[in-house]
């Protein structure tokens, strides 16, 4: 063994040791971190995991460029989210000195190395992903150049635009020993313009206005010239600043801490809305948590933000290429550039709905199941719009989360109240990011004459439930709609949900009890095809779990299958991992985060975890539990999350209809089968897909589910 002298000291040179570590033997002889000893897995770095398989989507080249740069803004949109509220939490307790510990076991600030340099990676992964689609723009008619690319006469339409339309709405703003430090604007483009006069640098702002256009358009024969409004301001950036010397004009971009919560008081149902707008307006001006900027930069002035924003390098994100991605929508959904995108495909009959029949006719006879995207909204957009204009209809009630823009949800219950009708809407105004929007669409309902109650206490209402009550002779019938998703035309289209619509008598007694708890005061007794929350239904969720574990130790036939977005509540956790202890077959389908680690010996050897990502976002909630054969299905709005169980008014419905149940389990099955866009997650919290073999053929679920008959349904089974 020979031993040298290097800068961090000496160390040894050993033939043997340079072998393992280059042949990765190493990891088998380290000791294993913190991170990887914990029983559980970061819930912020699984996050990040998540993002990344988005970005698998935009390096495949297998899809278009402009599906690549569809969901490359869209990996851009969820890392802003992030930093707004995960990384807003957690400088909640590091600017408070609050403790902190990380389900992987680290304190707040060695997290926070350890998040930020995984951010860090992501983002370099990104700029790398969008620089190498360039190249390709031309296939696709169009193109992003800068202003000194063009020629003279596109120069001059360029410069005519920014005279009448940019330079009128643009205000330098002067930062130095007169002047305060402006409030600058969350997620939008600054310039940081440095200028000299008798030898004095001064700093100023000037903010890109958020109502306009993110590219300047072209039209040059067969092709699109996109140029980013920034790359013209830079261009006449002197009009601004006349008879001083220009330093440096260098782009940059802050992100602030978006998370906030409602304190209680007495009298806070008196002053829910006005305290809700106050804690938006924190948004705009919370502590900065992120500062992105392009490379080049000034150092003066990167030293005044860092000192002003109390960040270190950690929070700051330096590229040589355009900065935020979320404005490629601009190009993605670009009219002219339809043709280069894939066609979709049109949605098909529910398998349990008679095609051609009266669905109100046919709800009295059995109940219907609609799987989103694959089948559309449009039935039950309809029976609302027609209850709207019933005058047998007595009253409708329905709990709102997230609408669409120009919702015929909303113009249905405007017009519902307009004819005398009763409505009642839970309006979830903390809904995040669309709280604005909910509060002015709530507001709008309230004066046309309906009962509008804006959440509950402290719970966000994350349920989905439809009530439509109606006379029919000399009875009445309620016409019940529960579902995953969210009452939203536009996102129906793109996420993956699962509702039921029925008149079942059972259903319509559990819901009518659970609106009249949500509503008043009422205290329910034990509801017969409902699991809720807050309360209950975590230790439900448990109690069907531990039932398992009891069948596997009896030797009676056990199984668990759960779809859902994400699994973090701890004691949920421990639940599968002794089920899985006792013998449990145990398939998990998480499509974002999972706190669970799969695969560890004697603790989940029997779990197994997968995540489908692809051209759909998926969002269903199913839970299976076999109970010895005889199976319980449930569909709903909740995650295994601790604000799932203690924060949020949630659901979950018992599916009893044979068919509709064989159709759930035939779409557990589809998720089984699909090998293009599945991943499995590994102990140490890495995914992989697992490659094709030459006799495998390809299964895509997004397309499967298209072509699914009753004939498929009926030979579905999982274990």
């Amino acid at each position: 063994m020979e031993i040298i002298k290097s800068r961090k000291g000496f160390r040894f040179i050993d033939p043997f040791f340079n072998y393992i570590k280059k042949t990765k033997l190493l990891g088998f002889l380290k000791p294993k971190t913190a991170v990887e000893h914990s029983n559980y897995i970061s819930r912020d770095l699984s996050w990040m995991k998540f993002n990344h398989r988005v970005l698998d989507q935009a390096k495949a080249n297998t899809r278009s460029v402009l599906e690549r740069l569809k969901f490359l803004a869209i990996t851009s949109s969820n890392l802003d989210e992030f930093f707004q509220i995960r990384v807003g939490s957690l400088y909640n307790y590091l600017d408070y000195s609050k403790e902190r510990v990380d389900y992987s076991g680290l304190r707040e600030i060695p997290f926070k190395k350890k998040l930020f340099s995984e951010i860090q990676d992501f983002w370099h992964e990104q700029v790398h992903c969008y620089a190498g689609l360039k190249s390709h723009y031309k296939e696709y008619g169009f193109t992003i150049q800068a202003v000194s690319f063009l020629t003279e006469e596109e120069q001059k339409l360029t410069s005519e635009y920014f005279e009448q339309t940019i330079f009128p709405m643009l205000t330098p703003m002067v930062y130095d020993s007169h002047h305060s430090f402006p409030i600058l604007m969350n997620k939008i483009l600054i310039f940081g313009v440095v200028t000299s006069s008798l030898d004095k640098k001064r700093l100023s702002f000037v903010q890109i206005p958020q109502n306009l256009p993110r590219f300047f358009e072209i039209h040059r024969a067969e092709k699109i010239i996109f140029i980013p409004i920034e790359e013209i301001i830079r261009w006449k950036i002197n009009k601004l600043f006349r008879n001083v010397s220009i330093v440096s004009a260098d782009l940059f971009r802050i992100t602030r801490n978006g998370d906030f919560s409602l304190e209680e008081s007495d009298d806070m149902e008196a002053r829910y809305i006005d305290e809700i707008k106050k804690k938006l307006k924190t948004r705009r001006t919370g502590r900065v948590v992120r500062l992105e900027l392009q490379d080049g930069h000034s150092q003066w002035m990167l030293k005044i933000l860092k000192g002003r924003f109390e960040i270190d390098d950690d929070n700051i994100f330096s590229t040589d290429q355009i900065l935020d991605f979320t404005g490629l929508w601009q190009i993605v959904k670009h009219r002219e550039l339809k043709k280069y995108s894939p066609v979709p495909n049109p949605p098909v009959v529910p398998l349990s709905y008679e095609p051609g029949e009266d669905l109100v006719e046919s709800l009295k006879k059995k109940d219907i199941l609609l799987h989103h995207p694959y089948n559309s909204m449009e039935p039950l957009i309809e029976l609302l719009e027609r209850s709207a204009e019933d005058s047998c209809v007595l009253a409708i009630k329905i709990t709102i989360y997230r609408l669409a823009k120009d919702s015929r949800i909303t113009n249905a219950l405007l017009k519902a109240a307009e004819n005398g009708v009763h409505v009642s809407v839970l309006f979830e105004v903390k809904a995040r990011f669309d709280e604005e929007n909910n509060i002015k669409e709530a507001q709008r309902l309230q004066k046309a004459g309906c009962f509008v109650i804006y959440g509950i206490s402290n719970f966000k209402t994350h349920t989905k439930l439809l009530l439509i009550v109606r006379r029919e002779n000399d009875k009445v019938t309620r016409y019940v709609h529960m579902s995953s998703g969210n009452y939203n035309e536009d996102t129906s289209r793109l996420y993956t949900d699962l509702s039921l619509l029925t008149t079942n008598e059972v259903y319509a007694h559990d819901v009518n009890e659970f609106f009249n708890v949500i509503t008043g005061h009422s205290q329910p007794k034990i509801y017969q095809n409902l699991i809720t929350a807050p309360g209950d239904m975590r230790q439900q969720l448990i109690d069907l779990i531990e039932k398992e574990a009891e069948n596997a130790k009896k030797k009676l036939p056990s199984g668990i299958i759960i779809k859902i977005n994400s699994l973090q509540d701890k004691e949920t956790i421990d639940a599968l991992y002794r089920a899985s202890q006792a013998g449990v077959k145990i398939k998990l389908i998480i499509r974002g985060m999972c706190c669970l680690r799969p695969g560890r010996k004697g603790l989940s050897e029997n779990i197994t975890v997968k995540s489908i990502v692809g051209n759909f976002l998926e969002h269903a909630r199913i839970y299976y539990f076999h109970s010895a054969g005889e199976i319980k299905i449930y569909g709903g709005s909740a995650d295994m999350m601790v604000r799932s169980f203690e924060r949020r008014i949630e659901s979950l419905f018992l599916i009893v209809d044979p068919f509709i149940k064989k159709e759930a389990i035939n779409i557990l099955e589809y998720n089984f089968k699909d090998n293009v866009n599945s991943y499995y997650l590994e102990e140490d919290g890495s995914y992989h897909k697992k490659p094709l073999s030459h006799a495998e053929k390809p299964f895509n679920i997004h397309e499967a589910f298209y072509h699914a008959t009753k004939e498929i349904v009926e030979k579905t089974k999982v274990f």
